[in-house]
């Protein structure tokens, strides 16, 4: 997916850029930066983390695995429902319908290498550290994926400047219009 965005900034004859990644979107703009540091202008990560999965995440990524396979359809609706604070999920309704249908377009092999990879993707901590461009972790504290304590200190450890919001790991859906303002804010920051 890295070599994707390589090929496609190639493409746009883009030589430098911002990256803004979402959870496994995260994964892969850190996999970018990593191996083109001098194309990123800067970094964010969207509830998403630096770090690899832990081995529960592993296993919890190989029952993923095995309940695509078994009922692809249900995986992907029950999922995607579930990345959303409970108080959300009907004041969302339309727009998850929304999610779940473009979801539903990517095929079972495909939602099953994803798994995989995020379930072997390295640690990439280093590049956040190392990294002398703007980054920003945008985390939220009901994020059903990835404990709010664990970012805050990846954040405070590796120098990343942070933006909290109340709701779940779908921050740019549940606080679209804060999410928008601090995203712009980010873009435009020197």
């Amino acid at each position: 997916m890295a070599d994707a965005i390589t090929s496609v900034l190639k493409y746009l004859k883009v030589e430098q850029a911002i990256l803004i990644g979402h959870s496994m979107g995260g994964y892969v703009a850190l996999a970018f930066a990593e191996k083109n540091p001098l194309s990123v202008l800067g970094l964010c990560l969207v509830n998403s983390t630096s770090k690899d999965d832990s081995s529960e995440r592993k296993k919890n990524r190989d029952r993923a695995i095995i309940l695509v396979k078994q009922n692809y359809k249900s995986f992907v609706r029950t999922s995607i429902t579930n990345l959303f604070r409970p108080k959300n999920r009907i004041l969302f309704s339309e727009k998850i319908k929304a999610v779940k249908e473009e979801a539903l377009k990517t095929p079972l092999q495909g939602v099953i290498a994803a798994l995989e990879g995020m379930k072997i993707r390295k640690n990439r901590e280093p590049v956040l550290q190392n990294a002398s461009y703007k980054k920003l972790m945008i985390i939220s504290k009901k994020d059903p994926v990835l404990n709010y304590d664990d970012l805050v200190n990846e954040c405070k450890k590796n120098k990343v400047d942070m933006i909290e919001f109340p709701d779940g790991h779908m921050s740019y859906i549940e606080n679209e219009s804060l999410f928008l303002q601090e995203i712009l804010y980010f873009i435009e920051k020197k």
